[in-house]
């Protein structure tokens, strides 16, 4: 049976993107009957040796033209890039990946003659750094893309509960982690001696929140706080118990998280965050803000703690250091056992595809 072509494009190529993106190609190659295609641009993010990452059964082409920013000149040129591109790979599925490539790829492409889907990654009217008139612009944009023949896959229920206000063409399939894959780095990484520590992962960015990951520090100065990443806002970071330690690779993120306690997202708003649903299957205590993506992962309480205020984030690390109740990470840990995994979103996945190949 002739393999199937799937292309996937995707700008975000970094972060949390990046990681999903390397998982379910890899799942995809290895267990189903697919070729897979990526039409990619690099970020700030991306890790230098990127391609190693990917099974090398799948195809990595960059977009030249891609550019994170709204740039007329670039946006038309990526939109003729992707359509060259499309037509040299004959593409059985197009998967666009984020809002700029749900952008052009939803006008470059027509839906009908190949089926076309599209994953927001968390929606840009939802980021409240951009300010009202930017946001009332995404959401006009999406509006309008929306009514091309194309159907969205939200990556949680809270993103699909979104995406049905704007689309009924939708459906989603909840990210998932490699948890073979994680197993085998964990193998390498020690555990160490260390006072109680809460940590976070990813870029010190306005989405993230580090102002009030900041007053949380400040409030609770007998408890050390670990930053794994680097961003634009580092600064905001001033309390004395904070440690940052700057962009890390694979292995020393893994180490520090597996030194640490509590794993807290003081997030504005989220997708469906792959570092928590890590922190959760390394039996980390999770204590998140409420916010999509957050909150349709963690049941206050139950998995983790769900938090409003500072107080509340203030009150559910203390709780924990005084009285972990190792049913709630048993939880977690088994939640992604038989819902946020890998192979379990690649099966969805696939079965969606599977529906649109034509014979």
């Amino acid at each position: 049976m002739e393999k199937k072509k799937i292309l996937f494009v995707a700008e975000a190529m970094g972060g949390g993107v990046f990681t999903y993106i390397v998982d379910l190609s890899n799942e995809l190659v290895r267990n189903y009957n697919v070729d897979i295609y990526i039409a990619y641009s690099i970020r700030p993010q991306t890790p230098e040796n990127f391609r190693d990452y990917f099974d090398e059964r799948v195809h990595l082409i960059e977009v030249k033209n891609f550019v994170r920013a709204l740039n007329p000149r670039s946006d038309l040129r990526a939109f003729f890039e992707l359509k060259k591109i499309a037509k040299a790979v004959k593409p059985d599925i197009i998967h666009l990946h984020s809002s700029k490539a749900g952008a052009i790829g939803r006008f470059a492409f027509n839906g009908r003659k190949t089926p076309m889907f599209y994953t927001p990654h968390g929606y840009s009217f939802l980021m409240q750094n951009y300010d009202v008139k930017n946001r009332t612009l995404f959401k006009f944009a999406e509006n309008i893309a929306a009514k091309r023949c194309c159907t969205t896959i939200s990556c949680s229920k809270g993103e699909h509960e979104e995406t049905l206000k704007i689309t009924k063409k939708a459906t989603y399939v909840n990210n998932g982690i490699n948890t073979e894959e994680l197993d085998e780095l964990l193998k390498s990484v020690k555990t160490a001696p260390h006072p109680f520590t809460v940590f976070t992962l990813g870029r010190i960015c306005y989405q993230k929140n580090p102002v009030l990951f900041n007053e949380i520090a400040l409030s609770l100065p007998d408890v050390q706080f670990l930053w794994i990443g680097d961003g634009e806002m580092r600064d905001t970071l001033t309390a004395d118990n904070i440690r940052i330690t700057g962009w890390v690779n694979r292995a020393d993120a893994l180490r520090f998280s597996v030194n640490g306690d509590v794993f807290v997202l003081t997030s504005l708003w989220e997708g469906l965050p792959i570092s928590l649903l890590e922190a959760m299957y390394m039996k980390k205590f999770c204590v998140v803000s409420d916010v999509i993506g957050n909150k349709n992962v963690i049941a206050n309480e139950k998995n983790g703690f769900v938090c409003d205020t500072k107080s509340e984030f203030i009150n559910a690390i203390k709780t924990i250091r005084t009285d972990r109740d190792p049913s709630i990470i048993d939880k977690a840990y088994n939640d992604i056992i038989t819902k946020f995994n890998s192979r379990v979103m690649a099966k969805n996945y696939y079965d969606i595809y599977k529906e649109r190949f034509k014979n």
